[in-house]
């Protein structure tokens, strides 16, 4: 009979080191299961697999954000770090535990095995196929508890032809296994290596109950499985354990599929620091301010008057747009971006083109013949349709271009709806409101003082008698 591998979890206590071999997922998907055994150190030549620049510019991220001394710390570790023995060390080292399942993604794959602060939490929580290369160490979880590091793969997703849920002769649940021609090939030499201990790729918390080495089947960034290598394995192969039929199914469905060609492409990804980022919205905000400034000093010297309202509706606006970004910040962790504050001020000249249609409204219902009080209300009559379609216009751009959008342009479109709505909502709660307290002042019926000087004479004149002439006999 043919020896088959064990399924039984694994129960070291601390987190083994990698080692030589494995099956891997297929580097496109992100559902292929994948597997390496634990071994006592790092293959040179996994370790010395150039960095891509994106990457290593996202390490130096990383490295301002814990601090120099956490990182030197961390990157002098040549095996996990024991904190009992040294503990000042995981003071040095706290500030791995404030970074984020990305942030942990991008370190190397020595450091997050080696520093007790990277959790199992979040290095199962890393985006899809972080795990991808199966020429590059990797660290992987087991249970959510115990750390892997796991050296380069053996043995791809895409090496597996098919595998079954099957009952063996005792009746108990097992996993069956069948590879393609050179999958086997790469099965036979991985469980060769792994059965004799070559070159001592397991160390000790490494090996299965029978002190045999494991290999680990690793399925979107975690183990899902980590059998105990039982014999040269030169045909089709059975994973053993205390499986129900529902445990064998679901290994069996993520052994079967775990090589569909699924990729996931990074539409974009920005790495800001601390001090970059506040020197951007420093910018920003005063671009805003300048642009604020610009309409307001603008309708001052065309409304006059009129230009008090614009002033008061804009300054409400602009508290109503802070009030709404530090609630969603603190309720759903909403950050403003450069783009978002570019929505903002483009949202600026939407509230600009508001005020227009009604004030030019105004004007028209005055030479109409209508008293300055009269025209106020008919005026808001006529225009707040056009205000509210206008309006309605740019929300349902704004809600396209954020569905259809990602990176910044989905930030540029959400700033954009917000403000929009936000005006919508001054526009017939606060300016209505003032315009009609300001009819019923003196100084809206002085051309000079309401920006209505052009059209106020011109009634006059026209409600003056004219004197008929009489011709002379």
């Amino acid at each position: 009979a043919t020896p088959t591998p064990t399924a039984s979890a694994p129960q070291a206590t601390a987190s083994p080191s990698g080692g030589q071999g494995g099956m891997a997922p297929a580097p496109s998907a992100s559902a292929t299961p994948s597997a390496s055994p634990s071994a006592a150190a790092p293959s040179p030549s996994a370790s010395a697999e150039p960095v891509p620049q994106s990457v290593e510019e996202q390490r130096k991220a990383v490295e301002q954000k814990v601090g120099a001394p956490a990182w030197a710390a961390a990157s002098g570790l040549q095996a996990p770090a024991d904190l009992a023995a040294d503990p000042s060390l995981a003071e040095k080292l706290k500030a791995f535990s404030t970074l984020t399942p990305r942030e942990a993604a991008v370190l190397p794959a020595q450091m997050q095995f080696n520093v007790p602060q990277i959790t199992c939490a979040q290095l199962d929580a890393r985006p899809p196929a972080s795990i991808s290369d199966p020429n590059q160490q990797v660290v992987a979880c087991e249970d959510g508890a115990v750390k892997y590091l796991l050296d380069q793969a053996k043995v791809l997703g895409t090496d597996v032809s098919d595998a079954d849920a099957v009952l063996d002769q005792t009746s108990s649940w097992v996993v069956s296994l069948d590879f393609t021609g050179d999958g086997q090939q790469k099965w036979t030499n991985l469980t060769r290596e792994a059965f004799n201990n070559e070159g001592g790729a397991c160390d000790a918390s490494a090996l299965g109950q029978d002190g045999k080495c494991r290999v680990a089947v690793v399925l979107d960034n975690e183990i899902v499985s980590s059998p105990e290598i039982q014999g040269v394995l030169t045909g089709d192969s059975q994973i053993t354990g205390n499986f129900t039929q529902k445990d064998a199914s679901e290994l069996a469905g993520q052994l079967r599929y775990g090589a569909l060609p699924v990729t996931f492409e990074a539409q974009e990804q920005q790495n800001v620091t601390a001090t970059l980022g506040a020197s951007h919205l420093r910018a920003g905000l005063l671009a805003a301010g300048i642009g604020m400034l610009l309409v307001i000093i603008y309708s001052f010297f065309y409304y006059r008057l009129l230009g008090s309202v614009i002033f008061l509706s804009l300054i409400l606006s602009a508290l109503l747009v802070f009030g709404a970004l530090v609630v969603l910040g603190r309720q759903i962790g909403f950050t403003l971006t450069l783009a978002g504050i570019a929505g903002m001020i483009v949202s600026l000249g939407v509230a600009a083109d508001s005020f227009v249609i009604y004030f030019e409204r105004l004007k028209d219902e005055i030479r109409e013949g209508r008293s300055p009080r009269s025209a106020v209300s008919r005026a808001w009559i006529r225009a707040r349709r056009t205000i509210i379609s206008a309006n309605a216009i740019t929300i349902m751009s704004a809600v396209v271009l954020y569905v259809v959008s990602v990176g910044a342009v989905k930030g540029f479109a959400f700033a954009l709806g917000l403000a929009t709505v936000l005006d919508l909502v001054v526009v017939f709660l606060f300016r209505h409101p003032i315009m009609t307290m300001f009819a019923r002042t003196r100084a809206f019926l002085s051309p000079r003082v309401s920006g209505l000087g052009r059209v106020l004479p011109a009634r006059a004149e026209q409600a003056k008698p004219r004197t008929p002439r009489v011709k002379e006999a």
